[in-house]
């Protein structure tokens, strides 16, 4: 169905199709399939490693120019490939701000220095440079937002041209912040135009939301949305008793519409949420379906539905985060584990790891190992990124030397589409007077997220059995349709292949070329 619907995406009737395919998705949760655990593979060939970089609260990039952060921005993404990472998570609207060019929201203070305060070079746009920066490495760039919050402390000026200025009757206050009010249709349907806005100009591979819907509830403080409620929930259906579940109701609407503005803009662009990591106590489910924990939960106190999302087919990816250590008390890393392995109905599966946590316990390597043992678990993402570009205790050089010491590609998303692009085609050798490289020919169509958009690269010895299988074989993973060569005496034989990944990350077969280096 789904590859019905990216032939003809660009037609009027895409979305309707969208929502068709996914009220067919299968319904039942993975719990009821056979085996919930597999062999740890250590050199897994697919395996989402994702790392966070987080720009609320950060410093450092309004101490920079334009030069100096395009060269901080390469230096970020190369840190990051040699440490095995291939996904770039990075926060590009923190506080209803840009850190891209943008006619919806002012550039963020946290770029600048000053909110609404441009570049100083106006051409550079940071998000367009970081794209080009993980792409050319065969990385993805998933472009993180924040949905309702505006201020992280309402003493914070806003630029003359943001939104609150012209609707202020839409943003509420609590505690000492400032959020978009999450009952009002029309800031629904503005953070989808800011959605939409993105993924239609820039190449990001994903859309990202972390676990701030409602805000995190503070002690004895309610939540100030008695006017909202009060104009909306009679009319679509909800009591004066049931005001959690109308709120519940309007993260479920967003979520949904977010989905279809971004399926119905580029429909190979994923959307990815990462939860906190209850999503309900055992104790406070009817049917004993939550997770043997006792903290807060995604359900009753975000009001975030995550598992209704993943059910529906309006996330492509989960990664909850489960930043607690193994035997707390309060939240076990392994039951938390195990409970997500189990109930995210078979949908691409990533797991949230604390690092600092994690290598405080010394147990990042025993972590990783159990979510490879999970069966319906296909990879993990770090918080917080920059501690892997400082090697905090070593932590780097432990990804690159053990955690993550073979590359491997993003696993493919076949709850998308299963169709495998078409294989390269006139592999050749080529020797120019300073280089000698490979090259090929591909279907690569703009436009057509079912042709190439990467190619991997796989290097044998001589004699050595052709599996392109085997991740210790990958040497590159690279937009472009040549490879170069290293020289080593011109006395080895080794056979190369070279494979065509689509958009959804499903590969084609191999093209195989011999040559002496």
């Amino acid at each position: 169905m789904i590859t019905d619907m990216i032939t003809n995406w660009k037609k009027l009737f895409y979305p309707l199709s969208l929502i068709i395919s996914m009220a067919l998705l299968p319904s039942c949760g993975s719990s009821k399939y056979t085996s919930l655990t597999r062999v740890p593979d250590p050199t897994p060939k697919r395996e989402f490693r994702g790392a966070w970089v987080q720009t609320v609260g950060q410093s450092r990039y309004r101490q920079m120019n334009s030069a100096e952060m395009k060269n901080y921005f390469s230096e970020m993404v190369r840190k990051f490939d040699e440490a095995g990472i291939n996904a770039l998570i990075f926060q590009i609207r923190p506080e209803a701000d840009a850190f891209y060019k943008s006619s919806l929201e002012p550039w963020s203070r946290f770029l600048t220095g000053s909110q609404g305060l441009a570049p100083n070079d106006p051409s550079f746009d940071p998000l367009t440079y970081l794209i080009d920066e993980c792409h050319k490495r065969g990385m993805e760039l998933h472009a993180w937002m924040n949905p309702y919050r505006v201020k992280t402390d309402v003493s914070i000026t806003l630029a003359p041209q943001h939104i609150y200025w012209k609707y202020p009757e839409r943003f509420l206050q609590y505690g000492s912040q400032l959020y978009f009010d999450p009952g009002l249709p029309e800031n629904r349907g503005f953070i989808c135009d800011v959605v939409r806005d993105i993924v239609s100009r820039y190449d990001v591979d994903a859309i990202h939301m972390d676990d701030y819907f409602y805000p995190y509830p503070i002690a004895g403080t309610p939540f100030p949305d008695d006017n909202s409620f009060a104009t909306y929930s009679a009319s679509q259906g909800f009591a004066a008793n049931q005001r959690d579940d109308w709120r519940r109701n309007n993260v479920n609407l967003l979520i949904q519409q977010i989905k279809y503005a971004i399926a119905g803009t580029k429909p190979w662009v994923r959307f990815g949420i990462s939860p906190f990591g209850i999503y309900r106590n055992k104790r406070s489910t009817p049917d004993g379906s939550g997770s043997e924990t006792s903290g807060l939960q995604n359900y009753d106190d975000l009001y975030a539905d995550i598992k209704l999302w993943v059910e529906k087919g309006w996330i492509d990816y989960t990664l909850p985060q489960l930043y607690w250590e193994t035997g707390h008390k309060a939240a076990d890393y392994t039951t938390l584990l195990k409970w997500w392995n189990a109930n995210n109905y078979r949908k691409p599966l990533y797991i949230g790891q604390d690092l600092k946590r994690s290598i405080d316990k010394n147990e990042l390597w025993e972590k990783i190992r159990q979510s490879r043992n999970m069966t319906f678990v296909n990879g993990n993402c770090y918080w917080y990124g920059y501690q892997i570009l400082d090697n905090f205790e070593g932590v780097a050089d432990m990804m690159r030397n053990d955690l993550h010491r073979t590359k491997a590609l993003i696993p493919a998303y076949e709850n998308m589409s299963v169709k495998r692009p078409k294989a390269v085609k006139k592999a050749k050798e080529i020797f120019t007077e300073d280089m000698h490289f490979l090259t090929w020919e591909s279907d690569r169509q703009n436009g057509n997220p079912e042709s190439a958009h990467y190619f991997v690269v796989y290097r044998f010895h001589k004699g050595e059995t052709v599996d392109i299988n085997r991740s210790e074989n990958i040497i590159a993973v690279t937009p472009d349709n040549f490879f170069v060569l290293p020289y080593e005496g011109g006395n080895r034989t080794y056979t190369y292949a070279v494979t065509a990944l689509d958009a959804f990350k499903n590969e084609s077969k191999e093209k195989k070329i011999k040559v002496k280096l």
